[in-house]
């Protein structure tokens, strides 16, 4: 039986790719065998060094996907660069801070334009292609605020919420297209979006206190779920949303 995990001859496109989870992702399925492009506002530099030094090819591709409008250009300029594209993994993201009372719709508005309203029209571009083309593999990157409420995190409670509806509106509505849509909810991570957490050692304390793990997570602690999701061996998993949280939400 061939391996059901290889991505050899794959194209994948992950959004945010130039550091931490992003990366990571994208390193792991270059590592199963994907070619990468990679879409964001910053240069992905170190994740293009190491994806090439596996051996994969890769496209770096400029977007602020705040905004709908660079989309197609993303999709096209991936198929241009590596031929076509069997996976997308919806990882960019925004997190702002602030108790709900004092929260600004500008915060308001700059997460939910990346994290959901991007994340949405991404995977509609890549659903068209995938669907005439016979199918393919979406990945949304929830958070364990797709589960729980949170603290001072309005915005990016609302859009990880928003983020696990769509991935079972879309796994509803294109399972039977070829399309697997399904997401990883990622822990407590340590990435710049959690520095401010990880600095104030009192909430750092309480959170490790939780995690059955004892630890923070790491980047390439996503890896091995990119790669199933992505890969013929979830072909029958639509619409999950797999936690990958060092035991959090079971405690």
């Amino acid at each position: 039986m061939a391996n059901p995990f290889s991505l050899e001859g794959k194209v994948a496109l992950v959004t945010g790719a130039n550091t931490g989870l992003g990366q990571g992702i994208a390193i792991a399925l270059a590592e199963a065998g994907a070619d990468i492009a990679a879409a964001g506002i910053a240069p992905p530099t170190e994740t293009e060094a190491k994806v090439r030094a596996l051996g994969r090819r890769f496209v770096a591709i400029e977007a602020n996907l705040s905004s709908v409008e660079p989309i197609d250009r993303v999709l096209r300029e991936t198929i241009d660069g590596l031929g076509d594209l069997h996976i997308l993994v919806n990882n960019a993201g925004l997190i702002r801070r602030a108790d709900a009372v004092d929260f600004s719709e500008k915060d308001w508005d700059d997460v939910m334009n990346v994290n959901i309203k991007g994340a949405f029209f991404m995977a509609q571009a890549a659903g068209r292609h995938m669907i005439a083309n016979g199918g393919g593999k979406i990945v949304n990157i929830a958070s364990m605020l797709s589960f729980q409420g949170g603290i001072r995190v309005p915005s990016y409670t609302a859009s990880k919420s928003g983020i696990a509806g769509i991935t079972r509106l879309l796994a509803n509505e294109w399972a039977s297209r070829g399309i697997n849509v399904n997401a990883i909810a990622p822990g407590y991570m340590a990435t710049d979006n959690t520095a401010q957490l990880r600095a104030d050692e009192a909430r750092s304390a309480q959170i490790l206190d939780r995690i059955p793990a004892a630890r923070w997570g790491t980047p390439a602690d996503l890896g091995g779920a990119a790669v199933f999701l992505a890969s013929s061996a979830s072909d029958y998993v639509n619409g999950a949303i797999l936690p990958v949280d060092g035991g959090w939400l079971a405690r």
